[in-house]
């Protein structure tokens, strides 16, 4: 971290609110390129609704596989904010100020992505709203015992706490961008500030306030994802019906977190040049969780083969060996490469201290997690029971086509943040800094 002699109050202020300032050709560009993204990925969307699911790869007996994939590697991806954020604060982990606004952002934004696809996997959509808890015709009410309906709770629940906390985090710093904006966005940022005058009385109420959030969102890190993965688990599908499958998902999705997490924070350092802020420091420390992680996934992926061997089921033993010799054992290989072998070389300080082997190595693990997903769905359902009813799934360019979509619908909203609000919390970052010094100080 910098110290005081590098960075002021007024520097930290003028730094960090420079992000919000009117933005280049390149941003705009890259605005543009994303919405032509997600506009062709809502027109795969609106062919799907319009000539049926028949036109995605969909097909007996694989009737999950890539729209569910998505929604459960968005909701991994959504565990980084409450990790980097929550966790770290209240352990009182110093190097969390630089970069835990970014992973809340993450979460709000890949929450809101995750949502859609058990929409748009829906054959009707406009019915969406029968997933929901309330009486409906008939006096029928949905089935509780159903892991989908788990996932509605869950997800809405994770969703508001994680909006809740990524806003109150925001007050102090909208009142210092209300103090110096003009026009519109000084308007703006008022409202967002709530009034903030920086009173006594004031900060008490945010720290408790902010504490209490903290607490209640670190334990839905291990309950959104334990329910999600009871979608699987509850069923008795070969490679799925697993006590295993709570803690493997969660390490898995924070493990996916992270490494998006990196993804990010690292273009915004180069972007916005905010060396001082987001140093080599704290990417290592980041890196070295993501170490963490990987030998927790890698783990359970012995584990895996070991229960299913140990088990003596002769439908287990086969699920497990199809991921490995099968037809979808390129997508295996690529998980266990990426996952598990490649995060190791962090172990290697050189690596984990460069920047383009920081950025390489999280792309590559946020690719080895999303066909982690893929290879649990798609292969345990290609081959279950009756080799009668054994079947292969392959994307078609509606599938790849809303996928592709749904990963620009996240960048566009990441792209409005960096823009609109600021990427490290102003107010923390100061809190690390020395007091300013007394007329007649020397430092």
């Amino acid at each position: 971290m910098v110290t005081g002699h590098q960075l002021g109050y007024v520097q930290a202020d003028r730094d960090l609110l420079k992000t919000m300032e009117p933005a280049g050709k390149l941003y705009y560009m890259l605005l543009l390129a994303d919405v032509v993204v997600l506009l062709w990925g809502i027109y795969a969307w609106m062919t799907q609704i319009y000539t049926g699911l028949g036109v995605s790869g969909l097909t007996h007996p694989v009737m999950w596989a890539i729209y569910i994939t998505n929604f459960v590697f968005w909701v991994g991806i959504a565990h980084s904010g409450t990790l980097i954020s929550a966790i770290l604060f209240l352990f009182r982990v110093r190097w969390r100020a630089s970069v835990y606004r970014t992973a809340e952002a993450v979460t709000v934004f890949a929450l809101m992505t995750a949502g859609l696809f058990p929409i748009v996997h829906l054959g009707r959509p406009w019915y969406f709203y029968w997933l929901l808890p309330y009486k409906q015709m008939g006096g029928l009410w949905p089935n509780f015992r159903s892991p989908l309906i788990w996932d509605v709770f869950a997800v809405f629940t994770y969703m508001i706490v994680s909006m809740v906390f990524f806003f109150t985090g925001l007050v102090p710093d909208m009142a210092v961008a209300r103090d110096q904006a003009k026009g519109w966005r000084r308007l703006l940022y008022g409202f967002l500030a709530q009034g903030w005058q920086g009173t006594d009385r004031q900060w008490r109420h945010y720290t408790s306030a902010y504490l209490f959030l903290a607490a209640l969102a670190t334990p839905l890190v291990i309950s959104v994802h334990s329910v999600v993965s009871w979608d699987f688990a509850m069923s008795m599908v070969p490679g799925w019906h697993s006590t295993i499958f709570a803690p493997y998902f969660v390490a898995g999705a924070i493990h996916s977190g992270l490494a998006m997490v990196i993804t990010l924070l690292i273009p915004l350092r180069r972007v916005f040049r905010l060396d001082a802020y987001i140093t080599q420091w704290h990417l290592e420390n980041l890196a070295k969780l993501v170490i963490l992680t990987g030998l927790i996934v890698g783990y359970s992926y012995v584990t895996e083969y070991f229960i299913a061997w140990y088990s003596d089921n002769t439908f287990e033993w086969e699920s497990f060996r199809y991921r490995a010799l099968g037809h979808y054992a390129w997508a295996f290989w690529i998980m266990i490469i990426f996952n598990s072998l490649i995060p190791l070389l962090f172990f290697i300080k050189r690596l984990r201290t460069s920047t383009p082997w920081l950025f390489g190595i999280s792309i590559l693990i946020n690719i080895g997690m999303w066909f982690e997903r893929f290879v649990i769905i798609v292969t345990s359902l290609a081959r279950e029971y009756d080799p009668y009813s054994w079947g292969l799934y392959t994307p078609r360019w509606v599938d790849l086509s809303i996928t592709a979509g749904s990963f620009a619908w996240f960048f566009l909203w990441f792209l409005l943040f960096a823009k609109f609000l600021p990427v490290i919390s102003i107010v923390e970052v100061k809190e690390e800094l020395p007091a300013p010094l007394k007329a007649g100080e020397t430092g």
